[in-house]
């Protein structure tokens, strides 16, 4: 994935959500909408999520040293789950907290009435362009996968996590649009209030999503499926490789991969040529997968398993 689209995504997110939530809480001053106060909340989380995201990535990209010999890729996703964490507690349970107040009390807008409803025009305007900047570089490597395939297997947290939170964000403007409109219209601030809710919900449920898909990166996922097939047949065409016996794969980050496999030769083959045969492998393995950095092949004789024993005869 490339690292260039994901920073863009990141920064324009973070540049359009600052912008945003100056002006909500202007909005919020005058009006005192739980719904504004919510959504303000909400572009602050943004906005630190965002900013932990490069601070990620940039720390991701320290040189390996004898402490972590494979490097800090995996920072990114560290990041990533730190990004859900505060997306649920400082945007969600916020909301959901607001709103359970403005429930019990609820209370029309009095002041400044239209304000809100113009500054979520103006922020949905905002939030669609930064949504459609994550859709447009997010389309450049996703290839034929479907949005959820593309959130679930990328290996690389920060496409999918501006892709959810900036839809979050559009859903949630929305949200608060509809609770302050029918309050303006009603007179009743007990639709401000479930506007909130149903913003803090929103939030929750995304944030549940992004911790789960980032806690499989924690994890440690392997190489896709595509890239495992590329490695397979690098290895098939190494002449003097009989067969792979068996093989693993560990994304040490979003652009590294380590290979480990196990590759049967000949018995009659000397030290020399299984050196060249096993040189040859690596090459064309990172010749087909570029981001396999960090490869180990073991040499080994083949031999099958035993059939499984039949039942004794009576």
């Amino acid at each position: 994935m490339s690292v260039e689209g994901s920073t863009k995504a990141v920064v324009t997110a973070l540049a359009a959500n600052m912008g945003i939530a100056v002006t909500k809480f202007v909005a919020y001053a005058l009006t005192g909408s739980s719904a504004m106060l919510a959504e303000s909340i909400h572009s602050v989380a943004d906005s630190s999520n965002q900013a932990l995201l490069l601070i990620g990535g940039r720390r991701a990209r320290r040189t390996a040293t004898e402490e972590h010999p494979f490097g800090y890729g995996r920072e990114r996703y560290i990041y990533a789950f730190v990004v859900a964490i505060v997306l649920f507690s400082v945007g969600g349970l916020f909301a959901l907290y607001e709103a359970w107040h403005k429930i019990s009390h609820p209370e029309p807008i009095t002041a400044w009435r239209w304000v809100p409803v113009a500054v979520l025009l103006v922020a949905i305007v905002l939030e669609a362009f930064a949504l459609r900047t994550a859709v447009k570089e997010s389309n450049a490597v996703r290839g034929r996968a479907s949005w959820v395939q593309f959130v679930r297997r990328s290996k690389s947290p920060e496409l999918p996590v501006i892709l959810l939170e900036d839809t979050g964000a559009l859903l949630g403007l929305v949200f608060a649009l509809i609770g302050v409109g029918l309050t303006l219209v009603t007179g009743n601030g007990l639709w401000d209030g479930l506007g909130t809710a149903a913003i803090g919900i929103l939030l929750v449920a995304i944030a549940v999503v992004l911790a789960m898909e980032v806690k499989s990166l924690l994890i440690g996922e392997s190489a896709s499926k595509e890239h495992i097939g590329q490695i397979k047949e690098a290895i098939a065409t190494v002449e003097d490789i009989d067969r792979l016996i068996h093989m693993k794969t560990l994304h040490l980050g979003p652009e590294e991969l380590l290979v480990a496999a196990k590759v049967a030769v000949d018995a009659q083959d000397d030290a020399a040529r299984v050196t060249r045969a096993i040189d040859e492998a690596e090459s064309r393995i990172r010749a087909a997968v570029p981001i396999a950095r960090v490869i180990y092949i073991e040499p080994d004789l083949y031999r099958p398993a035993a059939p499984a024993a039949g039942p004794a005869p009576e």
